[in-house]
């Protein structure tokens, strides 16, 4: 019964959704106060019917009914109940429900926040969510539907990919969800904007917030994914460039650039087609994510084994709102004009040039994954990969002055500039950065001329980062806690997002640098040293867990005199066959122990177990740059200026076109 209340209120939703695409519209046009109020309550219900699907898809889950298809093909008796709960989206069909649910949360959140919109704009972005939605739901309903039955149903289940039998699963794919659907409200904000032929600083203060709100869960679920692929698969590496990472990272670049570029609008009026645009290009990122997961045309262990015919429609999908909005755009963008101007020396210059390198890097990585798709197609027995070479020597020269700008942008003043007042507020943080690259190194010596300069780029966003507070808290009689107190959210969450990336950028580089590793068989008793690491393998011994069996090996590291024991495990899930590797982790702020077994293996000296040992310094600096960007888009969006109407000044029109009520 469930099953069927899940799938008649996912009907129900679509019906909703597709009144909500027509009438807010006709509202907006006709000026109708009723039909435009009519988009809230849509917005509302649509939402409150997709929350009863989803729930009773968990609920299902969760009570192990193999009479639903989805249950039986992803979860099993053996399974922990969290597991089976989090199995909800750890597949095709639930995953799908879970991206409506976040589009109709995010589209019933602008109902019930958008007050402070105008009624006209408000009215069409609910109908471009409602929009997408109709999309969503036909694709759950008629290609994906999460609820249909199977007779008769299986005794048991045929379990969750073990790979995702994991706490990651529990967080990562939502807050991922989060970030990927979030972008739709952007997409909206700006197609909206060019219906209404007004793209103004209210209209960027009003979006700024919503682009925030997606920006932090993206940049969260990242780093989540790029930890939970570092413990769980026992690889090693915290990051391999798989084009299902890239997928989520090149949303990522764009709404970055969007971030900054909103911000110019906002403040100066200008480069508002450009906002328009990277409002559009950030979406359709994430749709075309969602469609290299569900095509089939990758080979990745994030991504869903589905057929083609599903990826055709996420296809179509993408063509129709891409390309509607990109001719649009064509038509409408360049009747609006600049309502500013400013000199090549300007915080507007620098936040341009900050956006033509995150394009830069997005196009790189565009390349990086789709040129191996094309060339399959183009000729099937000409399988080729893109992986860390070329990324090294392409996204890393782009990389390098995007980093160095982002200290140099936030001392510029607006309009216009000069480099020899810009010269002198950064000579704190030059000096600082000089002083550490020649201590690095005398130290290091100048082979690692490569690691020296990631560290001190490293310590050149951070000691920026400072500067803004600083500039901020010492007026022209000193230190002033009055500054201290009236600092804005904003601009405490422009110096954690700045500092977590040099933090990020530092962990990176030791991290590429310094690391350590040695794979070999190993036997109780033996004694191997990987870097600064002395591994003794102390034993191993059989376990049997909820629902699996493993081989857990004991190991007793030796470190500056610091002794430590880790476990490693090798399981074998009982109901599918498959096997996974448990990383033995032992992490501190300078870096991780990592140990990580394999199979039995012979050599010349008989049976031992396959080993691989790592030493990983400043690793965990990565996922802690991660955390600080993300506290500082979250500081930033408890901004309070977000929270009170916005000035109602627009950017001048060409003569020729007429702004809609």
């Amino acid at each position: 019964m469930l099953a069927e209340i899940g799938h008649f209120a996912l009907i129900l939703a679509l019906l909703v959704a597709t009144a909500q695409a027509v009438l807010p519209m006709i509202g907006a046009v006709r000026g109708d106060a009723a039909f435009m109020a009519f988009g809230r309550s849509a917005a509302s219900l649509q939402a409150v019917l997709i929350t009863i699907s989803f729930a009773c898809l968990m609920i299902l889950f969760g009570q192990a009914d193999f009479s639903v298809a989805v249950v039986a093909n992803h979860s099993a008796l053996s399974q922990p109940l969290a597991y089976r709960l989090a199995a909800t989206w750890g597949n095709h069909e639930g995953s799908i429900l879970l991206w409506v649910l976040v589009l109709a949360i995010y589209g019933a959140g602008i109902a019930r926040f958008g007050d402070n919109l105008r009624a006209t704009l408000q009215a069409r972005i609910l109908s471009i969510q409602a929009i997408i939605s109709v999309a969503f739901l036909a694709f759950a309903l008629f290609t994906s539907n999460p609820f249909a039955r199977l007779n008769p149903a299986p005794f048991d289940g045929a379990e969750l990919n073990p790979l995702l039998q994991d706490p990651g699963l529990v967080f990562h794919p939502p807050l991922l969800y989060l970030g990927y659907v979030g972008l739709s409200v952007t997409f909206s904000f700006a197609v909206a904007a060019l219906l209404e032929g007004r793209a103004d600083p209210a209209w960027a203060r009003w979006m700024r917030p919503w682009v925030l709100a997606a920006w932090v869960p993206l940049t969260c679920g990242i780093a989540l994914g790029s930890f939970w692929a570092y413990y769980e698969l026992g690889w090693g590496g915290w990051w391999f460039w798989d084009p299902v990472e890239n997928a989520s990272f090149m949303p990522w670049l764009i709404a970055t650039a969007l971030l900054h570029s909103a911000i110019v609008t906002e403040k100066r009026g200008s480069l508002a087609g450009w906002t328009i645009l990277l409002a559009i290009l950030a979406f359709s990122l994430s749709l075309i994510g969602t469609f290299l997961v569900r095509s089939g045309i990758l080979t990745s262990v994030h991504a869903f084994a589905v057929d083609p015919e599903r990826g055709v429609f996420i296809l179509a999908m993408i063509i129709g709102a891409t390309g509607s909005a990109l001719g649009l755009f064509a038509l409408r963008a360049p009747m609006l004009r600049s309502g500013a101007l400013f000199g090549s020396v300007s915080r507007e210059s620098g936040l341009t040039l900050n956006n033509l390198l995150l394009m830069a890097l997005t196009a790189v990585v565009f390349l990086g994954t789709f040129y191996p798709v094309i060339m399959e197609a183009i000729s099937p027995t000409n399988k080729i990969s893109v992986g860390p070479p070329y990324y090294n020597l392409v996204f890393a020269p782009l990389a390098i002055p995007l980093l160095i700008l982002v200290t140099i942008g936030p001392v510029l003043a607006w309009k216009r500039d000069e480099l020899g007042r810009v010269g002198r507020k950064l000579l704190v943080p030059a000096a600082g950065v000089l002083g550490l690259l020649a201590g690095l190194m005398l130290w290091l010596g100048a082979a690692q001329v490569s690691a020296v300069f990631g560290l001190a780029l490293g310590a050149w966003l951070i000691l920026g980062a400072l500067l803004v507070l600083a500039r901020r808290w010492w007026g022209a009689s000193g230190f002033s806690w009055r500054l201290v107190r009236t600092t804005p959210a904003a601009t405490i969450g422009l110096v954690l997002a700045h500092a977590g990336l040099g933090v990020t950028t530092a962990g990176i580089s030791a991290m590429g640098a310094f690391s350590a590793e040695k794979i070999l068989v190993m036997r109780p008793g033996e004694t191997a040293t990987a870097g600064p690491l002395s591994v003794t393998m102390v034993g191993a011994q059989e376990l049997d867990g909820a629902n699996y069996r493993a081989l857990r090996a004991q190991f007793s590291v030796t470190q500056n005199g610091s002794v430590s024991t880790l476990f490693s495990e090798r399981r074998l899930y009982t109901v599918s066959g498959n096997q996974t590797t448990e990383a033995a982790i032992d992490a501190s702020i300078i870096g991780n122990q990592y140990i990580a077994i394999g199979d039995v293996q012979a050599d010349a000296r008989g049976q031992g177990l396959v080993v691989r040992i790592y030493w990983h310094p400043l690793v965990g600096w990565i996922w802690f740059g991660g955390l600080l960007m993300a506290m500082g888009g979250s500081a930033s969006l408890a901004d309070r200026r977000f929270r009170i109407g916005a000035p109602q000044v627009r950017v001048p029109l060409a003569p020729n076109m007429v702004p809609a009520e």
